[in-house]
């Protein structure tokens, strides 16, 4: 009998009135709007202009949900093009289903396009960026609780999630709610980089490349428990080898980096940094002309005093 466990929602949709409200593509929603605020909060203390963080999530986002979807079809593309499936389903990406290397690798395409027409580097606008994406994770791995997806071997532990649903092959019971344990390690990734940053003043994409190896080594371990169909590569699915590859090359790039580029960029933003200089010169010339106009003032009235006691030292001589 388990005494204790996380339910699981009846159903994922919401109707406000004819209007579907779905449980996983809010949590991504929300997410996304995290991660542009936190970015732009790290973006302008970094040096740059507020609301440009937004401006290229427009041309990230997209490519990052496209990415995250094609990676998930291509691998998995017997959920939709094996004996009985209607391909159609592929574009249901509310039905859940995204993969996070194709986001990532496609949003970073997209970022790219976005900070090449600010003349932005792409690895400071990362590095701004990774702590948000780690929250968006968080936050967006409750959509796979929505759904009632993602979960990993039966346990009977306290915190176990309760599986109800019968489609797609579940068999209702207690399981591992992995989906939980990634949001989990997302937050303290999020925290990690956060601290790193701090500490080291990382730059130069190395505190993306954080972000991404931190992530790899939480994602290994949880992908491991899921008991989700998937391909297996000796043994291991296909997620581990490729958290495995990616955890490898992020390493690399902070070691690599670390020692062509240290430090940090001092501009992140050159559009910024000429408004700054601009208002920084504006003081800086109305400072002088007010220290012109005090010495002015001062020596006239200094002319005055002599002017006014000539006079009385002559009558007295």
């Amino acid at each position: 009998m388990d005494l204790a466990y996380i339910p699981s929602p009846s159903h994922g949709v919401l109707y406000l009135g004819p209007v579907p409200l779905r449980g996983y593509a809010f949590c991504i929603i929300i997410g996304v709007f995290v991660a542009v605020w936190y970015g732009n909060r790290r973006w302008v203390a970094r040096g740059g202009r507020s609301g440009t963080v937004a401006d290229i999530a427009v041309w990230a986002v997209p490519f990052g949900l496209v990415g995250g979807r094609l990676y998930h079809v291509i691998t998995d593309y017997q959920l939709y093009f094996g004996e009985g499936r209607d391909w159609v389903d592929a574009f249901k990406i509310w039905e859940g289903g995204l993969g996070i290397w194709g986001a990532i690798a496609l949003g970073a395409v997209g970022a790219w396009i976005g900070c090449r027409r600010r003349s932005i580097p792409l690895p400071a606008y990362a590095d701004a960026l990774a702590p948000g994406i780690a929250l968006a994770q968080a936050i967006g791995r409750w959509g796979n609780w929505f759904n009632q997806e993602l979960y990993g071997r039966a346990t009977d532990l306290p915190w176990a999630v309760k599986i109800t649903s019968v489609d797609g092959g579940r068999v209702p019971g207690t399981y591992h709610p992995t989906f939980l344990y990634e949001s989990l390690w997302c937050i303290g990734v999020a925290l990690l980089v956060i601290w790193a940053d701090r500490r080291f003043k990382l730059g130069h994409g190395r505190a993306f490349a954080l972000y991404v190896a931190a992530y790899c080594a939480g994602r290994a371990w949880i992908e491991y428990m899921r008991v989700d169909e998937a391909h297996h590569i000796l043994g291991l699915r296909l997620n581990v080898w490729t958290a495995i590859t990616v955890f490898v090359l992020a390493v690399a790039y902070i070691v690599v980096s670390a020692r062509l580029r240290p430090g940090r960029e001092e501009i992140v933003e050159p559009a910024a940094a000429e408004d700054d200089a601009i208002t920084g010169s504006g003081d800086q010339d109305a400072a002088s002309a007010d220290a012109g106009s005090t010495d002015t003032a001062a020596a006239g009235a200094g002319s005055g005093k002599g002017l006014r006691k000539s006079p009385g030292k002559t009558g007295k001589d």
